[in-house]
């Protein structure tokens, strides 16, 4: 047996180490490091409430918007408030403009300039992959820098500024939408459109999403242009489907809730495929192989107390559990859980999560965002208010659940007296990167690199970027 170390690794958010375990050419156990601690539940603690408006989205620079209404949801619930209609659809539009942004980041910056490298010069469909996605040089960042840089406009339009903005409360937003703003939001939304269907998909939206079994899937992608069906094409070849498969259970927190409820269901997707209710009091937080003390189970009553010299820890990232088993969060979880007919073909058709289902659920997801941030602007009333006042924030444990690019996120929210007492957050890479529980049970991308194939290449094996860059790990978000 061989130990390699394979870290830092680059185009992920933050710092992240992975420890392999190799026989005969294959991973047999993987160790995730989260090396960065950064203590945001300790500098949140002793402070006003409302102060988490401003801390929380400090949090990360890619998925500030998320941090901003897990914190404004906690504070929400603690103050009985219920937020302006309005306000909840222009939340939702921001939302879904930095998640499917995040989505197009994903694809273009950090997953498809890996199979650019030398390690597939020897494959035909090289050359054109080379010119199209090396990482700084490839066509497709000019076409995608732009595109995603004008669907953040819309962060302008409503939240003033990006990341980091004050506009999400929890009474709503606090900037009214006039009509001329309507107009320039609608042409946003028809840029990033137009980019997707001439560029991402080759085809309009609707019909991308109509594609219902992997049978149709092969069939649409024949003699296609664009970027997604090039992906198809190499997951193909290489096989990505048999690669960095899942722990089995899926879960999401629901996402975007407007008046006809949420447009991404909660719930749970167990190992036999059945869809079942959220139960969100049986999460708990593991540090057994964390730098922390423990404090508590519960994410409600416990504490961040720091311990570096621990014995058998090896990450500043907590094991987050459901029920005692690790859950598997991110796009292709919500897909899942929500129904939508290819990502539930696919995951039966493959068995579970993948490295190829990961990227399609995201991109498809992209697709759906597309229109629902169409239907929201549609939706405004600009005659009607868009926040509603704060509350005082009352004694109590509240709780903030919502869905990051990347997966579940929840914001832990104590007062006492008027001052925030205690506060925990639990990201979507702290699920996906977690490490080892009190029985040993590996975190999902622990259990996702074993099996995968080093070959000679140790710690330059392009299988173990594909397998970790499939979850997109914000390591940033994830150690507090």
């Amino acid at each position: 047996m061989t130990r390699i170390t394979v870290g830092p690794f680059n185009r992920v958010e933050g710092d992240l180490e992975v420890r392999l375990d190799i026989e005969s050419g294959r991973v047999t156990r993987a160790e995730v490091t989260a090396p960065l601690y950064r203590g945001f539940e300790q500098i949140l603690e002793g402070r006003p409430p409302l102060d988490a408006l401003v801390i929380a989205p400090r949090i990360c620079g890619i998925c500030s918007v998320s941090q901003s209404i897990a914190a404004a949801a906690a504070l929400r619930q603690a103050m009985g408030i219920a937020a302006a209609p309005n306000g909840i659809l222009a939340t939702n539009i921001a939302h879904a403009a930095e998640n499917a942004a995040d989505h197009l980041t994903h694809f273009y910056i950090f997953f498809m300039p890996d199979f650019a490298r030398d390690a597939y010069a020897a494959h035909a469909w090289h050359g054109a992959t080379a010119e199209r996605f090396t990482a700084t040089k490839g066509s497709a960042a000019r076409e995608a820098l732009p595109a995603r840089a004008r669907l953040l406009e819309i962060m302008g339009v409503i939240a003033g500024k990006w990341p980091h903005s004050l506009a999400f409360q929890p009474g709503g937003t606090t900037r009214a939408i006039e009509l001329g703003e309507r107009v320039r939001l609608n042409a946003i939304a028809a840029s990033f459109r137009g980019f997707l269907e001439r560029v991402v998909f080759a085809d309009r939206l609707e019909t991308v999403l109509a594609l219902s079994t992997p049978d149709e899937l092969d069939s649409w992608r024949e003699e296609r242009g664009g970027d997604f069906a090039h992906f198809l094409r190499l997951a193909d070849a290489l096989s990505l489907a048999d690669l960095g498969k899942g722990p089995g259970q899926l879960m999401s927190f629901g996402a975007y809730h407007d008046a006809d409820g949420a447009r991404f269901r909660a719930g749970i997707r167990t190992d036999a495929g059945e869809i079942v209710a959220l139960p969100a009091n049986r999460i708990t937080e593991d540090v057994s192989h964390a730098w922390m003390r423990e404090t508590s189970l519960d994410p409600a009553e416990s504490r961040t107390v720091p311990d570096a010299d621990k014995a058998d820890a090896y990450s500043w990232c907590k094991a987050p559990r459901l029920a005692g088993q690790p859950v598997e969060v991110g796009a292709l979880a919500r897909q899942a859980i929500n129904g939508q007919q290819l990502i539930t073909a696919l995951i039966s058709a493959d068995g579970g999560s993948n490295v190829r289902n990961r990227v399609i659920a995201r991109l498809i997801e992209t697709a759906q965002l597309v229109l629902s941030i169409e239907h929201w602007i549609k939706a405004l009333r600009l005659n009607e208010p868009f926040c509603l006042n704060n509350g005082e924030a009352a004694d109590g444990h509240f709780i903030g659940l919502v869905e990051a690019a990347r997966g579940s996120l929840g914001h832990w929210l104590a007062v006492r007296s008027g001052r925030i007492e205690r506060y925990q957050i639990i990201a979507p890479t702290s699920w996906n990167f977690s490490p080892r529980d009190a029985d040993g049970v590996a975190g999902p991308l622990e259990q996702a690199l074993v099996g995968t194939d080093v070959g000679d290449a140790g710690a330059r094996a392009v299988g173990i970027q594909h397998v970790v860059r499939s979850f997109d790990p914000c390591m940033v978000c994830t150690a507090h």
